[in-house]
């Protein structure tokens, strides 16, 4: 019987390596109202793999575009395969071409006519042995609506605080 509780555990530590964050844009949930998510491909060479497994992705200044049918993703710094050659490494700012169905980019396309909304990159994950990127529409908030949220998020914090503290 403990064989089995080992194999089980073995197995969901592998889901969850599977499955793991590998860049988040946690500045993008402050500047913008996240209205819509979506899960897309992202077209990477070899080096762009390798860099983003060892973590070296930023996010923070993305954006995507769509552009003659396509969405795309600009200004993603992805640094450079320490132990690859300069001929065979990317260039970190390069323009990187997002995978969805032309249905998801239509949809996409129509946020994107309304006024004030943007695409955003979220974060970029794995799934299974997949790059994964997460893409979100929103809407930039201003600095009374970043203050307010973050009240809103602290009275909450406050709130869960107290409750802990009451059921010991």
């Amino acid at each position: 019987m403990a064989k089995g509780g080992a194999k089980k555990a073995a197995a969901a530590a592998a889901r969850a390596a599977a499955n793991r964050m590998l860049a988040d844009n946690r500045q993008a949930r402050h500047q913008y109202e996240i209205l819509e998510t979506l899960e897309t491909g992202i077209e990477l060479v070899g080096t762009e793999v390798k860099s983003i497994r060892n973590g070296k992705a930023n996010l923070r200044d993305g954006f995507c575009l769509i552009r003659n049918g396509e969405l795309q993703l600009h200004n993603v710094h992805i640094s450079p395969h320490s132990h690859a050659g300069s001929y065979f490494n990317h260039d970190p700012l390069r323009t990187r071409r997002l995978l969805a169905h032309r249905r998801e980019i239509d949809k996409l396309r129509g946020h994107l006519d309304q006024k004030g909304l943007a695409i955003i990159p979220l974060n970029i994950h794995l799934k299974g042995s997949w790059i994964k990127l997460t893409i979100g529409v929103g809407k930039g908030r201003k600095l009374h609506d970043k203050r307010a949220a973050e009240k809103e998020k602290q009275s909450k914090r406050d709130v869960r605080n107290i409750l802990k503290s009451l059921g010991r």
